[in-house]
């Protein structure tokens, strides 16, 4: 379990101007609440997690203020309200890093993915809720990693080498807020 405090104390990742992470009471509990002027940075753990063992990423997330209608599939787009980030390290070979990005689409309908616009096929974006979802209430999620490392790159992964979450505002020039609860990997029993 990473609680949004411990998740408060991962590693900054600055690409464009500072999203603000503040750790709070919202609704009656602790969440880490996120929010992106014109900005795009995040919070990165560097921590091997086996998928062997614990395949299942569970969390809670909250969109306070939504971005307006983008095309996500253009760098111009590329800005989204809440993401959560896994990635496998292709260490050396630094073209066979693979990641999945599990975001809050303005745009896209959930279940939709597409690759990002600046990393290509190797980070895939998928679309776990969209516009239709309503902000200021709190959405669960629960997916089985390893199958989506099979689904979305064709590869089976035993281990992720990073996770992440970010809140970026940067390419659109807009503004966006989110909160994050905890992140959970378990077996999924």
């Amino acid at each position: 379990v990473f609680t949004p405090q411990q998740m408060l104390g991962w590693q900054p990742q600055v690409f464009q101007g500072k999203t603000r992470y503040q750790l709070i009471q919202h609704q009656g509990e602790q969440a880490l609440k996120a929010m992106a002027r014109r900005s795009a940075s995040g919070l990165v753990l560097k921590q091997a997690i086996s998928l062997e063992d614990t395949p299942v990423l569970s969390w809670r997330w909250l969109l306070e203020e939504g971005l307006d209608s983008l095309d996500e599939r253009q760098k111009s787009g590329d800005d989204f309200a809440a993401r959560v980030y896994l990635i496998r390290d292709g260490g050396f070979f630094f073209w066979r890093t693979l990641a999945i990005s599990y975001v809050w689409s303005s745009q896209d309908a959930a279940g939709t993915h597409w690759p990002n616009p600046y990393a290509g096929d190797n980070l895939q974006m998928v679309a776990l809720r969209d516009r239709s979802d309503r902000p200021g209430k709190w959405y669960s999620e629960s997916r089985n990693v390893r199958d989506d490392f099979l689904r979305f790159h064709g590869e089976a992964v035993d281990q992720i080498d990073a996770i992440a979450i970010m809140t970026d505002a940067d390419d659109s020039g807009q503004a966006a807020s989110a909160f994050y609860g905890s992140l959970t990997f378990s077996d999924g029993h």
